[in-house]
């Protein structure tokens, strides 16, 4: 705990503490996590870092941010800007070193070593949270600053100090003892939970796995997709001679193409089951205690639910603003997927009778049929054409090199976790390394589900660092000697991914705390939403698609059948993603009293869905309440309506873009310099004014850009 000392015994304290962490370093000079790497550009060496070096580098990493802590609190000087603000910007460097990599691993290749490790960080790190958040000398000192030099501060200044002292007072700092005391109990047991709820997601969905003994059941998959199930089986201890994997989402891509429809009810079932307790593992439990949680958080702040406490903090900035956006695109979407849904089951009777009724493990394979008649076109026709390297090089590089200016050089000198990464040195037009850019692309067991973006370290000038951004994505790495290629929404998430990490790279910011990433999570999503327009600009398109035996670019007719089917049957996708937006507003607009029980959690859902006029069998949630990694697992508590806030945000800068030339340099820097380089330092919706010239943001394109 810190505690408030005089400045005599508390400097003596320090010396012993600061002899202490030095002799740490002393006795582990192997821990290569405790010095700064001698890498190019302080790029992890993940050639030399052990596992068994993560505990005890973060054990020294938080000693020494705890000194660091006590040095500002002590300090006899009065609270100023430079001896309080900048001193605690600057303060637990080494910590942030040690948790950028560390929690990578944890995303991205969570062994059961580094799943013990995270048991034991997980409460130190919350500990240490609370006891900066909660020291009221310290926070005497913030406010001290707020209070006399807000108004005179210019810039990034006053941004850093608005920001830290709106961070202590929205985290508690000015709570009553017995509330804050509160407080502390709750964000530990809220982190325990996340612990938990990491570890049984995975292995529940590693374990929903869809095992499958002939060949024969797989008919209508390609044989490149065939082949994949093979080499899934065989990664997975080949329980059978095939396997379906099950990825995050609900609706599953093998669902398109099988002709078994026992096997789709099969693989379906697999995904929405998966942690509900119909088989063997139950995230309900650890649901409804989160969401009980995070009410009383509310409440001890004087909030009547968690959405309401959220929500301050973002563009919405109240749930009615939230539920009023939401329900004006329902009642334009509800008639157009009602129209959809029947017209796909009109199809199926066709050739299964007049009795036949649709099922959702149904839709996508008679859609597909559907769009192979109308449109005379299929994912295996142009799967062919989206190698993953091409799409990467000829397509998210090329886009990026035409409108911002960067090339990319491929760095096999540059240490990685896994052997299935790649490494990029960014470099800018001014000849100027930029940032270094990871791709982890590949699924494997120990990844958690999804596509992310994240850094080892972030931009920052005061530190002298340029960012070093990774994504990650699940797609499937065929088997040796076979290309790996990618369905049309893989290639949308490539895009999507680096829309967050240019979002990173063209940071520019003095601050750490304040650049790249750093904004609210309904703006957040904007560059990586913008960044998915370019996937489909002629010219970028023609780039990176090409068949990859010949090379060749995809032929116009096939190019147009498929730019036009993007389109096809668009309902689905915007009903997943308005259900699972609604499914989380509705568990953080409860009380702690509301809150459901365990046995009650999937009804609660249902009902929820059924009141917002969204209870439908053919288009279920993206993610139910209990695979909903984003809501219990991640940050987009209250916050999953952001995607589709950020899409319309998305959809106007497309237009300003489409207006002036989509790949003109000009409009590239413009972006660049008013919103992808400002980091959080200047009010959102001024840094989306500057750049569209609109006061506020237009829903009204955003049907027409669905396709609905």
């Amino acid at each position: 705990m810190i505690k408030l000392k005089s400045f005599g015994i508390m400097a003596v304290i320090l010396s012993l503490a600061m002899i202490q962490f030095t002799s740490c370093k002393e006795t582990s000079r192997e821990n290569p996590l405790l010095e700064e790497s001698t890498l190019p550009f302080g790029v992890p060496d993940f050639s030399k870092i052990k596992t068994t070096d993560y505990l005890p580098a973060f054990e020294a990493a938080i000693q020494q941010k705890r000194a660091e802590i006590d040095s500002i609190i002590n300090n006899t000087d009065s609270a100023t800007f430079e001896n309080t603000i900048l001193a605690l910007e600057e303060s637990g460097k080494t910590l942030d070193r040690v948790s950028n990599i560390f929690f990578a691993l944890v995303s991205a290749d969570k062994t059961s070593e580094i799943g013990e490790i995270e048991k034991k960080v997980k409460p130190l790190l919350t500990e240490l949270e609370n006891d900066i958040l909660f020291n009221k000398q310290l926070f005497e000192r913030i406010k001290t600053v707020y209070d006399n030099e807000f108004e005179t501060l210019q810039g990034e200044d006053k941004k850093l100090l608005e920001e830290t002292y709106k961070e202590f007072v929205r985290k508690g700092a000015l709570l009553s003892e017995d509330k804050m005391a509160r407080m502390k109990e709750i964000n530990m047991r809220i982190s325990e939970l996340q612990t938990q709820w990491g570890d049984m997601l995975t292995a529940a969905t590693n374990d929903a796995v869809v095992w499958v003994d002939k060949k024969e059941d797989l008919a209508g998959l390609s044989e490149a997709d065939i082949a994949q199930c093979a080499k899934d089986a065989e990664n997975r201890g080949k329980k059978a001679p095939y396997a379906i994997v099950i990825v995050n989402t609900t609706q599953q891509q093998p669902l398109a193409s099988l002709d078994n429809r026992e096997l789709r009810k099969k693989v379906y079932e697999a995904s929405v089951h998966r942690a509900d307790g119909t088989g063997a593992y139950n995230t309900f439990p650890i649901v409804v205690e989160v969401a009980k949680l995070r009410a009383e958080q509310a409440e001890l702040m004087g909030d009547p639910n968690y959405a309401t406490y959220s929500l301050k903090n973002t563009m919405a900035k109240t749930p009615e603003n939230v539920y009023s956006f939401l329900k004006n695109l329902i009642s334009q979407y509800k008639p157009k997927a009602d129209a959809q849904t029947k017209a796909i089951e009109e199809y199926a009777r066709k050739t299964m009778g007049d009795d036949f009724e649709l099922q959702p493990y149904d839709r996508f394979y008679y859609s597909a049929k559907m769009k192979k008649e109308q449109l005379d076109i299929n994912d295996d026709e142009v799967k062919p054409y989206f190698n993953v390297d091409s799409v990467l090089i000829n397509g998210v590089f090329f886009a990026a090199n035409k409108v911002y200016g960067l090339t990319f050089k491929e760095r096999t000198d540059i240490p990685v976790y896994n052997p299935d990464m790649k490494v990029y040195e960014v470099i800018d037009k001014d000849g100027k390394t930029k940032a270094i850019f990871y791709r982890d692309y590949f699924r494997r067991p120990t990844k958690r589900g999804g596509a992310w973006m994240s850094s080892f370290a972030k931009q920052s000038t005061l530190r002298n660092q340029i960012p070093l951004i990774y994504n990650v994505c699940n797609n499937a790495k065929a088997p040796d000697g076979q290309p790996s290629l990618l369905t049309w929404d893989e290639v949308c998430t490539m895009f999507h991914e680096f829309g967050h990490g240019l979002h990173g790279i063209l940071s520019d910011c003095q601050y750490n705390r304040l650049s790249g990433t750093a904004v609210a999570r309904d703006f957040v999503e904007m560059p990586s939403q913008f960044n998915e327009s370019f996937a489909a600009i002629p010219e970028v398109f023609d780039n990176f698609a090409r068949h990859y035996k010949t090379g060749e670019p995809m032929p116009a007719d096939l190019k147009e059948k498929m730019l036009k089917s993007i389109n096809f049957h668009t309902a689905y996708a915007l009903g997943e993603n308005l259900a699972a937006t609604c499914v989380d507003l509705a568990w953080h607009m409860l009380s702690s009293k509301e809150i459901p029980t365990a046995e009650n959690a999937q009804a609660f859902e249902t009902e929820a869905l059924t009141k917002i006029g969204l209870l439908d069998a053919q288009i279920p949630p993206r993610y139910s309440t209990s695979y909903f990694n984003h809501v219990w697992g991640g940050g987009y508590a209250a916050g999953y309506y952001s995607y589709l806030w950020t899409e319309v945000l998305a959809v106007n800068i497309a237009d300003i873009f489409a207006k002036k030339g989509a790949l003109k340099p000009e409009t590239g820097q413009e972006f660049r310099e008013k919103i992808l380089s400002r980091g959080n330092t200047d009010d959102l919706m001024k840094m989306f004014t500057d750049f569209t010239g609109m006061k506020s943001p237009d829903p009204s394109p955003l049907l027409k850009a669905r396709g609905l």
